[in-house]
């Protein structure tokens, strides 16, 4: 027996760790997005039970939007500099405390607050906690792992409004075991980031004074600008669908079709998410080019469909028009990050990752917003009906990009 083979670490070998690693980073990520949706199926109850508007509704939803705005920017150069752990580390503390704050609240304060350190949370997540699971595949794995990262991104997005409305729909105090729940998945997620061979980056430089963080206003280098607009091009829109449902989804299942079940607001976020998860692996082997077309064209049916659910008074159509959201961000999403994983070198790969994000949650924050006050002062069907348009105007305008530019992959 050759002894010197067992001692060297077969390719093979060495290929199956590598993708278990990105298994178990892709698993951190689930955890806090589960988080993320989880209010979803409880938001009526809340509203029942501390009474305030669509407005207030689409603001406390909106928190959770700046709380990640305010950290993506940080978050991605600070992995790119000290490396992921000591940024994941912090995350996952800040999604402690928001179960906390949703398991015990009593006021739309607590609630806005839970929202905007799970935004927080989220924030790491998405730039160093998708990074993590990119780096630990390496060059040979690069478009597995993105694919990993974001069906781990959208598929902790579905499961967290199932649990939630799950858990709603036959217990008297969800909010507890709900969030009792995701606390003890988000310890679990530290243990496995402390385990994960996570290794410092080429940026991280021992430095004093006020250069010692180098934070700066968030960039990429010139030659990938491109790639980054096209991403936040295609993915804003899906996203922004996605967000309307969850933050007004309940309020039209409810006021429109009289559907008031936490557990039916639940599995239609549910079902969006999962659609969005199902999607990226059937178009693995397809160009990027060919993602953001497809992403486009669901987004405007989905649009197209929510029109037809409020007018026709259809919770099928208005089921179709999650589905259709769902696949829109998920296309938009694994386009953009194969993108990224694909040009953009890894000591800037966070950043690139946080600029995608927050060109995208900047729309999926600011237009859901919107059409709630638009809905309390002019109705659902007239608030519903314009934030139906500005986006199906937002979609001709991406696809009329992506047509003239093509997509540099």
């Amino acid at each position: 027996m050759n002894t010197s083979a067992l001692q060297s670490p077969l390719p093979n070998g060495d290929v199956s760790a590598k993708g278990r690693s990105v298994v178990l980073a892709a698993s951190v990520v689930t955890a806090v997005f589960v988080l993320s949706n989880s209010a979803t199926p409880l938001y009526m109850l809340w509203q029942h039970k501390l009474g305030f508007s669509s407005g207030t509704l689409t603001v406390i939803f909106a928190a959770y939007i700046v709380g990640l705005l305010v950290t993506l920017p940080i978050a991605g150069q600070l992995s790119d500099r000290l490396g992921r752990r000591p940024v994941l580390l912090p995350g996952l503390a800040s999604a402690l405390v928001a179960c906390a704050l949703f398991a015990t609240a009593q006021s739309v304060g607590a609630l806005m607050i839970g929202r905007f350190l799970t935004g927080v949370a989220v924030g790491v997540i998405v730039s160093a906690g998708m990074a993590a699971v990119v780096d630990v595949g390496g060059a040979a794995l690069k478009r597995k792992s993105s694919l990993a990262a974001s069906v781990a991104m959208v598929l902790g997005a579905g499961l967290g409004p199932l649990g939630a409305g799950v858990v709603a729909q036959w217990t008297h105090s969800p909010m507890p075991i709900t969030f009792a729940i995701e606390a003890a998945l988000i310890l679990l997620a530290g243990i496995v980031v402390m385990a994960l061979p996570l290794k410092q980056h080429p940026r991280s430089r021992p430095a004093t004074g006020a250069s010692r963080l180098g934070l700066h206003i968030p960039s990429i280098p010139a030659s990938n600008r491109e790639h980054l607009l096209q991403g936040v091009a295609v993915f804003a829109p899906g996203l922004t669908a996605t967000s309307f449902v969850l933050a007004l989804g309940p309020t039209l299942l409810s006021r429109l079709l009289g559907v008031s079940s936490p557990l039916v607001s639940g599995l239609t976020a549910c079902v969006m998410f999962l659609a969005a998860t199902g999607v990226q692996f059937a178009v693995r082997g397809v160009s990027v080019r060919a993602m953001f077309f497809l992403s486009c064209t669901a987004t405007a049916g989905s649009m197209v469909s929510l029109l037809g659910a409020i007018y026709f008074g259809s919770p099928a159509l208005l089921v179709a028009a999650a589905i259709l959201a769902g696949v829109g961000q998920g296309l938009g999403q694994l386009g953009g990050l194969t993108l990224i994983s694909t040009h953009v070198q890894e000591a800037h790969r966070a950043e690139a990752i946080s600029l995608l994000n927050m060109g995208a949650y900047v729309s999926a924050g600011v237009l859901p917003m919107l059409s709630g006050f638009a809905i309390d002062l002019v109705g659902l069907r007239v608030g519903a009906t314009i934030f139906a348009g500005v986006l199906l105007c937002s979609v001709l305008l991406s696809t009329l990009h992506i047509a003239h530019n093509g997509s540099r992959k």
